[in-house]
């Protein structure tokens, strides 16, 4: 399980091993920048369940392999792919993503995420929801699913709707990149540790406690320029509205009017469908507990599948990378009301219910 293949086999996506007194998980596919498969998710529930019952492991660290991040998201190829074929393997795919998820949130032990390099979408899920999140200053954080035709999931929504003010509204609607000072004020991460730091912080963590060890390490942070910008953000984004926020941000004066009319041009390019969802699905997760947020991200997730803008963003920022997506409805001001409530409706049989899950296994 620590990863060994013969000469012909495919290294392992994902590599366990136990040094010291730590659990050690490797996310092993450094040219996707460690994006996230079935397989991963899977193998690490299975790892990560076993580990919390051994006395012999005391915390576990999450990492990637490679230099260029933890985890740049999903494998969204593969559910572009299965999304042609008409398949289901994305909704197992999201099933188990979100039990891991949800998993990791009530780890046992300290669970350590490094959030080194590029930590987007699905690498959020696998970190943010741990109880030691450290970012350095190489951090590229994001939730950027508005710009594939989707919506912040694996928790997303949740953590999102937590930030301070409306900081989190503006991060999901455009999908910016964040500093790793931007995910220690919004709520994303605990500590910053400088890149160069890691290698010895993961040495101390096998043999000390994790606390002990990681405040050895902490330095304080650069300055947010998000939590610089809150005073405009929270001004624009404070509507339930998006064509609302969208009018804020084109009349907002002062020396902050080129970044908010900015996030106006950003949210104009995303697609109006998910843009509008985003923003309900945010409003909506603020009074929910993970599991609710997961199952509602579930259900909101099946119907972008069944849509045509999810597809299509895929097409353009992926696979034709013509950066020109045709959104259908092109427009806010064409999605309505009740076709973003339709989105949230129930799924029947097709229900995600974590809980009676995790019963079962």
């Amino acid at each position: 399980m620590a990863g060994k293949h013969s000469e012909d086999a495919a290294p392992a996506e994902v590599l366990f091993e136990r040094r010291g007194r730590l659990g050690v998980v490797t996310l092993n596919r450094p040219r996707a920048v460690n994006a996230l498969t079935a397989g991963m998710a899977s193998a690490m529930l299975d790892q990560l369940t076993l580990w919390a019952d051994d006395d012999a492991v005391a915390a576990v660290l999450v990492r990637g392999a490679g230099d260029r991040g933890l985890c740049a998201g999903g494998d969204i190829v593969a559910i572009y792919r299965d999304m042609l074929d008409g398949g289901d393997a994305t909704a197992a795919f999201w099933a188990e993503e979100y039990r891991l998820n949800l998993l990791i949130s009530e780890y046992p032990k300290p669970y350590v995420a490094f959030m080194d390099g590029l930590v987007l979408g699905g690498g959020v899920g696998i970190s943010a929801h741990g109880s030691v999140r450290i970012v350095t200053e190489r951090t590229r954080m994001g939730m950027p699913e508005t710009t594939i035709g989707f919506v912040p999931d694996v928790g997303g929504t949740l953590l999102l709707s937590r930030s301070p003010g409306e900081t989190g509204t503006h991060a999901a609607l455009t999908g910016a990149h964040l500093s790793g000072a931007d995910a220690l004020f919004l709520g994303l991460a605990d500590h910053f540790v400088p890149s160069a730091s890691l290698a010895d912080l993961e040495v101390a963590l096998e043999s000390e406690p994790a606390d002990t060890a990681v405040a050895r390490f902490v330095e304080e942070a650069p300055g947010s320029v998000l939590a610089a910008q809150r005073e405009w953000i929270d001004a624009c984004y404070a509507s339930d509205d998006a064509e609302e926020i969208l009018q804020r941000l084109r009349a907002f004066g002062g020396e902050n009017a080129a970044e908010a009319a900015d996030a106006a041009d950003t949210i104009e390019g995303k697609s109006p469908t998910a843009v509008k969802v985003a923003l309900a699905s945010l409003r909506r997760a603020k009074d929910l507990s993970l599991e609710e947020a997961l199952e509602q991200e579930y259900r909101v997730g099946l119907r972008f599948l069944a849509g045509p803008d999810f597809r299509e963003g895929i097409r353009a920022q992926v696979v034709d990378k013509d950066r020109d997506p045709h959104w259908q409805p092109a427009s806010l001001a064409e999605v309505s009301r009740n076709d973003v409530e339709s989105y949230f409706s129930p799924l029947g049989d097709r229900e995600l219910k974590l809980s009676k899950e995790r019963d079962n296994v």
